[in-house]
């Protein structure tokens, strides 16, 4: 068998950058470190940093006064941070600079007044967290058909802005419905949706039509690493989202020669290091690096940790 793995895969820079603080302040700070929902979107990461000491929570009721609190790679709204502090919490921002962005993109609108439309899923992390930034002038939209259904008072001021792990071509549709039903329609210069999404997306959307079978490492609550399984099975390719190579079943590979592996970029590259030795023991695999586009990019630690790592 022939397994082509993807490249660009796995942690993007956000994640990394999450990863690393929440490593950092564990060592610094000691355990527990309470961190606001998930770090990232990955079960593997989650249970390492459960048995290193950090302690997820969903509500900030259920951390101490006067704790460490790390705020999670996609971002948190205004409320949260005000209740951080009035529980004088040390509060620790790991939120991804590309989500960031959108925050202050949504501030800016709704401040010139603008109704502001949100492409993206509800009750994903990050876009709770962006539309706690206006949620006066703020509606989401899932779906081209949301569109149809919006009632907006002016339709002469309106803007867009999307999750940033969506899927290029699902945002595209809806945008397109969007620039039709309101065609004063504004957004920002620079789209949204995260470059490593982008990138995983388009080493996919190539190399799938290779493959007999396609393997993503992630987890089912990730919403890049999803969009990865949807591209290549809409290309008529099978295609699998699994945390690790335990959960890989023999029977999808009958009659397979060439199996496409990649990662979203929640998932570290030991799941994907595991899930090849996997297709090695049981098919003799031969791994084809496949390097699509290359990536350089590098985030630096929240403020709140930068000098205990210089």
């Amino acid at each position: 068998m022939k397994a082509i793995l993807a490249a660009p895969r796995g942690f993007c820079a956000g994640v990394n950058m999450a990863i690393e603080s929440l490593d950092l302040a564990l060592t610094s700070f000691g355990s527990p470190i309470y961190v606001y929902h998930e770090i990232v979107h990955n079960k593997f990461v989650v249970e390492t940093f459960r048995h290193k000491g950090a302690v997820f929570v969903d509500d900030l009721e259920d951390v101490p006064p006067g704790s460490h609190l790390l705020f999670s790679a996609h971002g948190v709204s205004p409320e949260i941070r005000q209740i951080a502090r009035e529980r004088n919490l040390y509060a620790i921002d790991a939120t991804c600079p590309l989500v960031t962005k959108v925050h202050l993109e949504a501030v800016r609108y709704a401040k010139e007044g603008y109704t502001i439309l949100l492409i993206g899923h509800k009750g994903h992390d990050e876009v709770m967290g962006t539309m706690g930034e206006a949620p006066e002038a703020m509606l989401l939209v899932e779906t081209p058909e949301d569109v149809d259904r919006l009632e907006i008072a002016d339709p002469e001021k309106v803007a867009y802005l999307t999750q940033t792990t969506l899927s290029v071509d699902d945002a595209e549709r809806i945008i397109k419905r969007l620039k039709q039903r309101y065609p004063k329609i504004t957004h920002p210069p620079k789209e949204d949706i995260c470059y490593a999404t982008q990138n995983r997306q388009e080493a996919v959307r190539q190399l799938a039509q290779e493959a007999d079978l396609v393997l993503v490492l992630g987890s089912q609550n990730s919403s890049n690493s999803l969009r990865l399984t949807e591209i290549a099975q809409e290309y008529d390719v099978p295609s699998f989202l699994i945390d690790g190579a335990a959960e890989i079943d023999l029977k999808w590979f009958e009659n397979k020669e060439t199996v496409l592996v990649t990662a979203g970029a929640s998932a570290p590259e030991s799941v994907v290091q595991e899930c090849l030795d996997f297709l090695a023991a049981h098919f003799n695999a031969e791994v084809d690096m496949r390097v699509i586009r290359e990536e350089e990019v590098h985030f630096p630690l929240p403020r709140e940790l930068r000098l205990l790592s210089s």
